[in-house]
């Protein structure tokens, strides 16, 4: 199959994938669980809100080392603000639609269309651009003098920061259906980690040879959509583990520094991970929360205290761990033992990336376009 007409079947496939979404969320979708009251809420402080307007398309945050944020609208601009306060650093109108959020280092900014392009941004103005030939899901990774870019085909690519030259090509034969949403994309040390299909492979950033292949979970089923392990969301770093998830399929947790599975457990869960110290926290597709032990993959504990409320990524800070549903409302969790701490609302409309810890402060960005940055007491 040539790459053009993969990408159309892609986009056909992320159709039905959305027509299945639509109908698992009809009338016959379950009745939330009642929520208890809570005893001793914690408190819940705004630090400062930014408005971006609506947003359409799913983003992911990038902060950089200078302190700041980055992020995309669906009008095709570039918003950078200052962590400390939300204020505006620069604003830049692209005039393109894109297809994933943005990557950055602070200094260059990397962005990729809806028609395949991809364009470094520096000083406010285009430095260069090069044509992909797969569409992109996944945020291009700034890092090292170099552009990262993981194609919805699995091919991973380097380019050079300064030139846009193109330095590796990396390409494996995959499932011939992905995911149409963020995957992974990182930097672990000096290595860089990619989903592949069911599998993080570490690669070195410099030549594109890979260092170590771990898989996380393995392709069953009969059909296509049976076979569909992509990994998908963030991921939780605690060196040497990188722990992530396999779509509707299992979490798992390798060790980085050999590339080898420390375990991997099943788990029925279509978002990213989170997780802080020793302990990783997931939520799943039918609102259960549940928290594993870093180290050996034992369940500490689950909560159904938000079962069926169609849940984001959660988010873990040292008291409390964060998730919204599909509603708006926020709420954090005991991560001692997973009870309901606390309870309100955001702006009415769901998260349009997942919530992001910022040196205990969380962001959150909602469809209506709500920045906000919040802390617990």
């Amino acid at each position: 199959m040539t790459r053009s007409r993969c990408s159309q079947a892609l986009s056909r496939w992320a159709m039905a994938l959305c027509l299945l979404s639509l109908m698992a969320c009809g009338s016959n979708r379950p009745k939330p669980a009642e929520l208890p009251a809570i005893v001793q809420p914690m408190a819940v402080q705004t630090l400062w809100s930014f408005a971006l307007g609506e947003i359409k398309i799913p983003m992911v945050p990038v902060f950089t080392p200078q302190g700041r944020v980055v992020l995309t609208t669906s009008a095709g601009e570039l918003v950078t603000l200052q962590m400390a306060n939300g204020q505006l650093v620069e604003r830049v109108s692209l005039k393109e639609t894109l297809s994933a959020a943005v990557g950055s280092d602070g200094k260059r900014h990397a962005i990729v269309t809806r028609n395949n392009q991809l364009i470094a941004i520096e000083g406010g103005k285009e430095a260069w651009r090069q044509g992909l030939s797969a569409q992109v899901f996944t945020p291009p990774l700034v890092a090292g003098e170099r552009v990262f870019v993981l194609l919805a085909d699995r091919t991973v690519q380097a380019y050079d920061g300064a030139s846009g030259r193109l330095l590796w090509t990396q390409a494996r034969a995959g499932e011939p259906l992905v995911l149409s949403q963020s995957g992974t994309l990182m930097s672990f040390g000096n290595t860089l980690v990619a989903g592949l299909t069911g599998r993080l492979t570490g690669f070195d950033p410099t030549t594109g040879r890979i260092l170590w292949d771990a898989p996380m979970a393995t392709p069953r089923g009969v059909n296509d959509l049976e076979r569909l392990v992509d990994i998908v969301g963030l991921t939780h770093r605690s060196d040497p583990y990188l722990c992530a998830r396999a779509y509707l399929s299992q979490v798992a947790c390798i060790n980085a520094s050999r590339g080898q599975v420390a375990w991997a457990r099943p788990s029925q869960g279509e978002q990213g991970l989170s997780g802080l110290g020793s302990v990783v926290v997931g939520t799943e597709s039918n609102g259960l929360v549940v928290a594993w032990q870093r180290d050996s993959g034992d369940r500490l504990w689950e909560s159904d205290r938000l079962k069926y409320r169609h849940l984001s990524a959660p988010v873990m800070t040292e008291n409390a761990i964060w998730i919204t549903d599909d509603a708006g409302q926020l709420y954090l969790l005991d991560p001692k033992n997973g009870q309901l701490i606390h309870r309100s609302s955001l702006d009415g409309s769901a998260l349009v990336a997942p919530p992001l810890n910022h040196q205990g402060v969380v962001l959150m960005v909602t469809r209506k376009g709500l920045v906000r940055a919040m802390r617990s007491a």
